[in-house]
């Protein structure tokens, strides 16, 4: 806030994507598409315009047909999420990927599992409603649940819109991620970080830009956010400004990635957290997913393991669990309960894999803990 006026809010007008207006701006330049979006001052009409004019250019015209399981087709209406995507807004919602990449050389072959295990984690251990959870997989019958590009984008913002404080979200992608050259020098390493829909090959991946833009920016006062990234490449999925550099001997401190604080890659004032299968400078031959023997589903099984075996841990002992089963690959006993029972698959562990810890604010690991 500034001079008692309010940053304000409205979506790209070519790309849709969100964005935050400056006090007194005429206009706002996107960081995904660079397009410039005019900002009208004395009503909500060119907002919603621009909103509509938005999921119209990234989703195709409403004359298309919904996309085919390939996903050489976009989304039919941008006008409204279809109507097989939930309608309840409880207080608790969840969107979870998982793609195999089916009859390609990248096929990965326990990501519909990591699905099934979330869903019944989400369901059983901390009361998500069923029909409060989004599921995209290659296999859906549902031509908008299959994972492309545009159903991606589609569901990113289903999974935030009309959020409102003491919301909980939780987003898991389980699939396959890579690097690309950072073209706005907002990255420490000079990479982008990107997880790869079911057609990438095609239409190109998902930039961490633009995941930060879609699900972390909307989030306002008392909203909280929670992605599960498994994938390779994944420290800074979300493009949050602080990541956690924890030892061995726990000895932990939050680092700051913020390299253009003109650019601030927070929240709107509400918490984001993510938890990644490993850091960004992992390749894919140190998690082995490009090569053939895949270590998908590692992140996932020691986050679920970690949970079931500490009810009521903070966030320095989630992560440290979670490092520490990788490491002794599974580890001697499997996930207690029910939800051990449940869990059914190999799975391959790699050493080299260690998963991330990333937030929208520094805290202190050891003392938070951990709610979904």
């Amino acid at each position: 806030m500034a001079g008692g006026r309010q940053t304000r809010t409205t979506w790209c007008s070519r790309c849709g994507a969100y964005l935050s207006v400056q006090p007194g701006a005429r206009s706002v330049r996107c960081a995904l598409c660079h397009a410039v979006t005019r900002v009208e001052h004395h009503g909500g009409l060119h907002q919603a315009v621009g909103f509509i004019k938005g999921l119209f250019n990234a989703f195709g015209s409403p004359s298309q047909p919904p996309p085919s399981s390939s996903g050489s087709m976009r989304v039919g209406d941008p006008y409204r999420l279809p109507a097989s995507y939930p309608h309840a807004r409880g207080k608790k919602r969840a969107l979870l990927v998982g793609i195999s990449y089916s009859f390609t050389k990248y096929e990965l072959k326990g990501t519909v599992n990591d699905v099934n295990c979330m869903t019944y984690l989400l369901r059983e251990r901390f009361g998500f409603p069923t029909d409060c959870i989004l599921v995209l997989t290659q296999e859906d019958k549902d031509p908008y649940r299959v994972p492309n590009k545009d159903n991606l984008r589609l569901a990113m913002r289903w999974l935030v819109e009309g959020c409102t404080s003491g919301d909980s979200l939780v987003f898991h992608f389980s699939g396959h991620g890579m690097q690309k050259l950072d073209s706005n020098g907002d990255e420490v390493d000079g990479y982008d970080e990107a997880i790869c829909p079911l057609d990438f090959e095609d239409r190109g991946v998902i930039l961490d830009d633009e995941i930060n833009e879609t699900i972390v920016r909307p989030l306002g006062p008392g909203v909280k956010l929670h992605a599960i990234v498994d994938t390779c490449h994944s420290g800074t999925i979300l493009d949050l400004p602080y990541l956690c550099r924890i030892s061995r001997t726990g000895y932990w401190q939050w680092e700051n990635h913020n390299r253009q604080p003109d650019t601030p890659k927070g929240t709107s004032g509400g918490l984001a957290i993510s938890f990644s299968g490993c850091g960004d400078s992992q390749t894919s031959a140190d998690t082995t997913a490009f090569a053939g023997s895949t270590s998908t589903g590692a992140m996932t099984y020691s986050f679920i393991k970690a949970v079931e075996s500490d009810p009521g841990t903070t966030y320095g002992r989630l992560l440290n669990a979670m490092r520490a089963t990788i490491r002794d690959n599974g580890g001697d006993s499997g996930i207690p309960g029910p939800i051990g029972s449940f869990f059914r698959r190999v799975i391959t562990f790699s050493c080299a894999q260690e998963p991330q810890l990333c937030a929208s604010e520094a805290f202190d690991i050891y003392r938070k803990p951990f709610l979904l």
